[in-house]
C-alpha cells in the first residue's frame, strides 16, 4: 500500500513538538499505538529547499501513518516542499498556523498567519494542486486581540473554501509578544467551547481538538464531540497513555511497559550500528514508567548511564532487571 492510499485514523494523534517528536520518538510512539497519526517536528520550507533534506525528512517506514508539518508562507515554496515530502512518502502535509515563537514570527509564518487567512488559503491551494496526499492546517483559536469567534469563523471558512477539509485546532489563542512558546501552551485559557462551536458550524469539516488533554477520560470525553483528539505533552511525558488509548480503541488488553522497553532494543542496536548514540533514542523513553513504582529510578538510571559513549541497548536490559528486582522485593522507588 502506498503512502497516498493509507487510511488515516485521526481519533488519536500525537502533536508535532519541536525537539521532541523526532524520528526516534515517533518510532517509539508507533510501537505503543499502531493506529495513531504521528507528526514530525515543524520543518521550515527554507530548511527543505536549501538544507539537508535527508536529515530533516527521513523516517522509518514503520512510522506510517505519519504527517510532516511545514512552516512557511510562500505558496510556491510550500508547493515545492509538499512535493518533496510526498516523494519521501509522507501520508499528510500539515501547515503550521499556530506556533508563536519569535523566530517563526520573524519569518512571517506560524500563528501570525491567522491574521491573513487569504495567505493561508493560497498556500493550502498551491499544496493541494501539487500533491495527492491530504493537506491540513493546525491553528489556534485566535491571536492577541484578534480572538473573537467571528475572526476564527472567517479564518476557517476562508481556508476551507480553498480546499482544506481537516483542521487541528489548539483550543488556546496565541499571544505573540510577552509570552514564550512554553507560556503560550499554558497561560492562555483553554476554550473547548469555541472549538465545539466550530464543529457545530462546520459539521462537514474534520475538526481535531488539541490542547490540555492529559488522561484517557479527557480523551474519551472529547472523542465524543470531535473527529479526533491530539495529545501533546501528555503523549511525550506519559507515553504509556498512548498505548492505553490504543487498546481502548481496539478493544483489547494492554501490554506491559517492560514489553515496550525490550521492543525498542533492536531499533537502538540498529541505530548504534549506524553511528547513533543510545541517549538520542532513550531520552524519549524516560516517561515510560511515569507514575509507576520505580519510575523515578528508571528515569535516573537511563539519564545518567545513557550518555556514556559505550552505552548500548543492553542498558535497557539492566533497567528492566532493576525494575523486576524492585518489584519482587516490593520496594517503591517512585
Amino acid at each position: 500500500m502506498t503512502a497516498a492510499s493509507l487510511p488515516i485514523d485521526r481519533r488519536l494523534c500525537v502533536a508535532p513538538m519541536m525537539e521532541w517528536t523526532d524520528r526516534h520518538c515517533r518510532y517509539f510512539h508507533r510501537l505503543l499505538a499502531p493506529s495513531a497519526l504521528l507528526y514530525t517536528e515543524m520543518v521550515t520550507t527554507g530548511a527543505i529547499l536549501h538544507g539537508d533534506k535527508e536529515r530533516f525528512l527521513r523516517f522509518n517506514p514503520a512510522e506510517h501513518p505519519v504527517a510532516v508539518q511545514l512552516g512557511g508562507n510562500d505558496p510556491d515554496d510550500l508547493a515545492a516542499c509538499a512535493r518533496i515530502c510526498e516523494d519521501f512518502g509522507y501520508d499528510e502535509i500539515n501547515l503550521n498556523v499556530g506556533c508563536p515563537s519569535d523566530r517563526v514570527q520573524n519569518g512571517r509564518f506560524g500563528a501570525c498567519l491567522m491574521l491573513t487567512p487569504e495567505v493561508v488559503a493560497a498556500g493550502v491551494q498551491a499544496m493541494q494542486q501539487a500533491v495527492d496526499v491530504p493537506v491540513t492546517v493546525k491553528c489556534r483559536i485566535g491571536v492577541d486581540d484578534h480572538d473573537s469567534y467571528e475572526h476564527l469563523h472567517r479564518f476557517i471558512q476562508t481556508v476551507a473554501q480553498a480546499g482544506c477539509q481537516v483542521f487541528v485546532v489548539h483550543a488556546r489563542k496565541a499571544i505573540l509578544s510577552g509570552l514564550s512558546p512554553k507560556e503560550n501552551r499554558e497561560i492562555p485559557p483553554l476554550r473547548y467551547d469555541v472549538v465545539r462551536q466550530l464543529k457545530s458550524d462546520f459539521p462537514k469539516l474534520t475538526i481535531v481538538l488539541n490542547g490540555g488533554v492529559r488522561d484517557i477520560d479527557q480523551w474519551q470525553a472529547h472523542s465524543e464531540v470531535f473527529d479526533g483528539v491530539m495529545l501533546g505533552r501528555a503523549a511525550y511525558q506519559t507515553p504509556y497513555l498512548l498505548h492505553q488509548i490504543e487498546c481502548q480503541l481496539a478493544g483489547r488488553e494492554t501490554t506491559s511497559r517492560l514489553h515496550f522497553l525490550r521492543a525498542m532494543q533492536p531499533y537502538i542496536e540498529a541505530e548504534i550500528e549506524q553511528g547513533g548514540r543510545l541517549h538520542h533514542v532513550a531520552r524519549h523513553m524516560l516517561g515510560l514508567f511515569h507514575g509507576q513504582p520505580g519510575g523515578k529510578l528508571f528515569r535516573r538510571f537511563i539519564s545518567e548511564q545513557g550518555h556514556a559513549k559505550s552505552a548500548d541497548a543492553t542498558l535497557l536490559d539492566q533497567a528492566a532487571f532493576k525494575l523486576q528486582e524492585m518489584e519482587s522485593r516490593q520496594i517503591d522507588y517512585s
